[in-house]
C-alpha cells in the first residue's frame, strides 16, 4: 500500500510516439495517482503567447477543473504543488526531456519523496512511421536518426538514475497488460487495481500528449466527442473513431511504412533497434 503522506513521482522517458500517453493514462487510472500528461507544459499555463493546445488541458480545454487557474512559478517543487492541488500522492509525468527529468527528480528527493523512472520503448519502425504519418514532409533519414539519438540519451539517463526504475515495452503493455501493470504497481508501491486497464472509463486532465489516445478517453466522457477540446487530424480520425476503447496493440506501421523507408531504417538503425524489434 502506498504511503499517502509521501510523494512519489513517476517520470517516463524514451522517444515520443512510443505510447507514453497511453502508459500515463493507464497508470493515472489508479485511485492513488494523477497523470499530468507532459508536465513540462505547466510552464505554459496562462501564457497567451503559446498556442492554446499547449497551455490548456487537452481534453477539457480552458474550462478544466484541474488546470484552469493553476499557476506554477517555475521554482516551487512542481509535483508537490500538483499533488496538493489534486489530493493524490503519486504524480505521473511523460515529459521525456532528460534535463527536465533530472531537475524534477532532484526536487522530489530534496522534499523527502521518491522519484521513479520508466524507460518506455517501442519498435523503432513503428515510432518512425508514426512520425512520418504526422509529419509527412519531414526527411525520413532525420526522423530515423532522431529516434536513434533519443533512445541513446534516454538509456544514458536510465543507467545513471538513482532510484526505482524499470524498462517497459509498449508491446508488452498492450499484449501482456496485467503482468506489466502488476510489475509497475510493485515498483511504485501501489496495490494493483485491475480497473486501471480500463483507462477510458476514468476522467483525465492532461497537458500535451497524443491526441488519439486522449480522444478515446474523451469519447467515453462526452456524449458528443466533438464537445471535447481534443481533435483528430484526417490521417488518424478513422483509426481512433473506430477504436474499441481498450488497450490495443497498434500495428499500423506494418501496412503503412513504405518499403523504401523500411530499407532506410534497416540501413541506419537495425543495430539500435535490435533490443526493441517486434513482430518479425
Amino acid at each position: 500500500m502506498h504511503d499517502r503522506a509521501r510523494l512519489s513521482a513517476v517520470m517516463i522517458c524514451g522517444a515520443g510516439h512510443s505510447g507514453s500517453t497511453l502508459l500515463g493514462m493507464v497508470l493515472g487510472s489508479h485511485s492513488d495517482t494523477f497523470y499530468m500528461g507532459e508536465g513540462g507544459k505547466a510552464r505554459y499555463l496562462g501564457d497567451e503567447k503559446k498556442p492554446l493546445r499547449k497551455r490548456v488541458c487537452k481534453i477539457c480545454g480552458e474550462d478544466c477543473p484541474v488546470w484552469a487557474g493553476f499557476q506554477w512559478d517555475g521554482s516551487t517543487p512542481l509535483y508537490a504543488q500538483v499533488a496538493a492541488h489534486v489530493g493524490k500522492s503519486v504524480i505521473i509525468d511523460s515529459t521525456k526531456d532528460e534535463r527536465w527529468i533530472e531537475t524534477r527528480a532532484a526536487e522530489v528527493r530534496a522534499g523527502g519523496g521518491t522519484p521513479v523512472l520508466l524507460l518506455l520503448s517501442r519498435d523503432g519502425r513503428a515510432v518512425v512511421n508514426s512520425r512520418l504519418r504526422k509529419y509527412p514532409d519531414r526527411d525520413p533519414a532525420e526522423q530515423i536518426q532522431a529516434w536513434v539519438d533519443k533512445m541513446a540519451t534516454s538509456q544514458a539517463l536510465f543507467d545513471a538514475f538513482d532510484g526505482p526504475k524499470m524498462r517497459i515495452r509498449y508491446e508488452d503493455l498492450a499484449e501482456n497488460t496485467e503482468a506489466t501493470l502488476k510489475a509497475l504497481c510493485d515498483l511504485i508501491g501501489l496495490d494493483y487495481q485491475p480497473a486501471m486497464a480500463n483507462f477510458a472509463a476514468v476522467e483525465h486532465h492532461v497537458l500535451g500528449g497524443n491526441s488519439g489516445t486522449q480522444f478515446i478517453a474523451a469519447r467515453s466522457r462526452y456524449e458528443d466527442p466533438d464537445e471535447a477540446f481534443v481533435s483528430l487530424g484526417s490521417r488518424t480520425r478513422d483509426y481512433y473513431e473506430n477504436h474499441s476503447g481498450q488497450i490495443e496493440l497498434d500495428l499500423r506501421w506494418m501496412q503503412e511504412m513504405k518499403p523504401e523507408h523500411r530499407a532506410l531504417f534497416e540501413q541506419m538503425a537495425a543495430t539500435a533497434n535490435a533490443p526493441f524489434r517486434w513482430g518479425d
